[in-house]
């Protein structure tokens, strides 16, 4: 005999699934793109959205690591800098080895840089912001040491087998990044390493008292996001073809805006990679429309911090 589920039960599944908030922008961005491809010819053209889907990739990255910080209760201000040291070094490394060797200085570097902003806020209980702050100017002033110049890959095939290669009409690194995204959601719901996380985020004393190596999970979690952020940062300088050194500033703002859009709390405990998703989209759709009508990049900024505040007010009771 087949189970009738009463309405009640599906209404309070569909509720927690989606809160009023995740309604309310997904309704927005609905609304948006129905606006510009009125207004727009050019929006749903392919090369249009081909465009997109190359542009969502280092924000999709930059994000899926804050996101794992984020859920620890912390956050991760370095993910712009670390960007663009790894797109330096796997760029200017090139003339001493081979690329993929470079690729891998690069991400390790990246690893090294999030264990160094773990293992501070876990040895000496240091506050998040305060420690990502410091090492996000460190950074900045070390990798203008390393090259205070714009570096270009010498080996063609960086471009043509990363940045330039595509499968049928699909990016690779849009794949890429594709990818990565259940793999981070299979991390934070069917392991335990990914549960404590969320536990960390939602009271860390708690999680000690029960006996877990606190240190060694906030720990992890910082090194994923700077390892994120290096792939970041390599996959954008094949893309482009040029390393620089300025490129990155306020990159974490993009990573921290999708993760609080797709429902992530700045508090910890909070926050999905499909959620993430969600956010990482939204402002790209946002970002290309406006570039479609050449609104000025200040006005953008500008929108942006207000899409955060929104955010941010949107989610404050859950907190």
């Amino acid at each position: 005999m087949t189970a009738i589920i009463p309405k009640t039960d599906i209404k309070k599944s569909f509720a927690k699934r989606f809160s009023r908030a995740d309604l309310i922008f997904i309704s927005a961005i609905l609304i948006l793109v129905i606006v510009a491809s009125i207004a727009s010819d050019s929006f749903l053209t392919q090369r249009n959205i081909v465009n997109i889907s190359r542009q969502i990739v280092t924000n999709g990255f930059l994000s899926l690591g804050i996101l794992m910080v984020i859920r620890t209760g912390g956050i991760d201000l370095t993910v712009g800098s670390t960007l663009a040291f790894a797109g330096l070094l796997a760029t200017g490394l090139q003339e001493q080895m081979h690329f993929s060797a470079a690729i891998c200085v690069a991400l390790a570097v990246g690893g090294l840089i999030g264990w160094l902003n773990g293992w501070l806020v876990a040895r000496f209980d240091l506050q998040p912001f305060i420690v990502t702050l410091a090492t996000m100017g460190s950074v900045r002033g070390l990798l203008y040491v390393y090259a205070d110049s714009p570096r270009y890959p010498s080996d063609e095939l960086f471009r043509s087998l990363i940045g330039g290669a595509f499968v049928g009409p699909v990016p690779v690194t849009f794949l890429l990044f594709a990818a990565a995204v259940p793999l981070v959601w299979f991390y934070l719901n069917r392991t335990v390493s990914g549960r404590i996380a969320f536990s960390l985020g939602v009271n860390k004393e708690a999680v000690r008292l029960a006996g877990v190596n606190v240190g060694r999970h906030l720990i992890f979690a910082y090194v994923a996001s700077g390892i994120f952020a290096a792939i970041a940062g390599v996959l954008l300088a094949s893309r482009l073809g040029i390393a620089q050194p300025s490129v990155g500033a306020a990159y974490e703002l993009d990573a921290i805006a999708a993760v609080v859009i797709g429902g992530g709390l700045l508090g910890g405990g909070g926050g999905t990679a499909l959620g993430v998703l969600g956010g990482v989209l939204a402002l790209a759709v946002v970002d290309n429309v406006l570039n479609l009508f050449n609104v000025d990049s200040y006005y953008q900024q500008l929108l942006k911090g207000l899409i955060i505040l929104v955010a941010v007010l949107a989610r404050r009771k859950k907190a």
